[in-house]
């Protein structure tokens, strides 16, 4: 989503941190292109003024211009006051002491507000938490149906009725009491727009059941528009937080820079693909980091662990210490690595591999290619691709439907990691000393 934002900002710093030395003329001149670049991103005018101001008061002082590395001081100073606009940290979602925890999604019609719940009944399942899934949108003809489906392929449960929105909601939260349950995520109704139905209709179940959380859905496509909206919602029913849905998509990023400051409430979850695995809290810091260029190892390092064991990584360990890594144990990597997300993202996180590769697309679909490739090869094949001939390659490519180049080029690159390995592990410590310099 922050691709554009990312690059122009980016170029902007690194300008200013190849300046032999800052003054108030050269810093003033990068704030302009700064909030050219943030405006041109969709940000709320009044946001990117505050914003500006706040980075000029700080940036202009003596401890900048006096610094050992000014621009880096000066990149520190936008990276804290992004981290101030998106929200400084994640609060984290409430649950109730004495009793089943009760969520309430809201939003418009068509911002993901089922898949949202889904999303976030999986999320809290794996840790640990035993959610009822409670279908109160009896508005849009297939909501209850889609809500029943999402629900079945994650094996969780549904409650619906045909009553009315207040009446499932209530019984929707005794359903979860009663099943011993700890946790009620209700789907409401949307509309195309905001109106006072909608809103009676939300202030009458907030009423009635109590919710612990209020979590707004917002579609970060809609731009300033998702700002209007979450600012409405706020001053008509009262909200305690937002989910910003699509957040993968290639919108300008306004939304999401915006929504803090505009509206007080913090975004606590982004939806991050189509899957229901695709969601991930909303670290303000983290967040800030990507937009400047810097990665995000940590969000890295937890989709790592989540996607491989501890049990795996062991036994991978092992493998690459006695040099015996094959085509089995790739094609696992491969799963492992799908497992974390779309390659796009996973790079995106990693420390300057982003600037480095810009405007180098990675597709999803080469390496479904790859698995096709391992698994047209027989089991001894995996385990020895030395014996792969001629005959051998052919039968693959055919077996696979890619060509005889991609086989060849698949097979030259598991060579070179196999080379990589083994040279490693030849390294003597002298040698690691000198690299590391420990």
């Amino acid at each position: 989503m922050f691709a554009e934002l990312s690059d122009k900002l980016e170029l902007i710093l690194k300008k200013l941190r190849g300046q032999g030395k800052l003054t108030e003329s050269n810093i003033k001149e990068a704030l302009k292109e700064v909030k050219r670049a943030l405006l041109e991103a969709d940000v709320n005018y009044k946001v990117v003024k505050d914003f500006i101001t706040r980075v000029e008061s700080k940036s202009i002082g003596q401890e900048v211009l006096k610094s050992i590395t000014p621009g880096q001081q000066m990149i520190k100073i936008v990276y804290d006051e992004l981290t101030q606009l998106l929200g400084k940290d994640n609060s984290g979602m409430k649950f109730s002491s004495s009793g089943p925890t009760v969520w309430i999604l809201v939003g418009l019609q068509g911002s993901g507000k089922t898949t949202a719940c889904g999303k976030l009944a999986s999320y809290y399942r794996k840790k640990g938490k035993a959610p009822l899934l409670v279908a109160a949108d009896v508005q849009r003809p297939a909501a209850v149906e889609q809500l029943k489906i999402l629900g079945k392929s994650l094996s969780l449960p549904v409650f619906s009725s045909k009553d009315n929105p207040v009446r499932i909601c209530q019984a929707g939260v005794a359903k979860t009491r009663e099943e011993g349950l700890d946790l009620a995520i209700i789907d409401t109704a949307g509309r195309l727009h905001i109106d006072e139905e909608l809103m009676e209709e939300l202030s009458s179940i907030k009423k009635e059941v109590l919710p612990q959380e209020i979590i707004l859905v917002v579609d970060a496509m809609t731009g300033q528009d998702a700002v209007n909206i979450a600012l409405s919602f706020e001053q008509k029913l009262g909200i305690d937080g937002i989910f910003l849905t699509k957040l993968d998509g290639d919108a300008r990023g306004g939304a999401a820079l915006s929504l803090k400051e505009v509206t007080g409430k913090p975004i606590k979850f982004a939806g991050t693909g189509e899957k229901l695995d695709a969601i991930e809290i909303f670290y303000p810091d983290r967040m800030a980091s990507r937009i400047l260029g810097m990665g995000d190892v940590v969000t890295l390092v937890e989709k790592a662990q989540e996607a491989i064991s501890q049990e795996e990584a062991i036994k991978l360990e092992k493998k690459l210490r006695q040099e015996t890594f094959t085509f089995k144990d790739f094609y696992v990597q491969l799963q492992q690595l799908k497992k974390m997300g779309s390659l796009d993202s996973v790079v995106n996180l990693i420390p300057g591999v982003s600037g480095a590769l810009k405007g180098v697309s990675f597709e999803d679909k080469a390496l479904t290619r790859i698995e096709s490739i391992i698994n047209s090869m027989t089991e001894q094949e995996r385990l020895k691709p030395q014996i792969i001939d001629g005959s051998r390659k052919r039968r693959i490519a055919q077996g696979s439907g890619t060509d005889l180049q991609e086989v060849n080029r698949l097979l030259k690159q598991f060579y070179m990691m196999q080379k990589m390995i083994k040279d490693f592990h030849k390294m003597d410590l002298r040698k690691l000393k000198t690299i590391f310099k420990f």
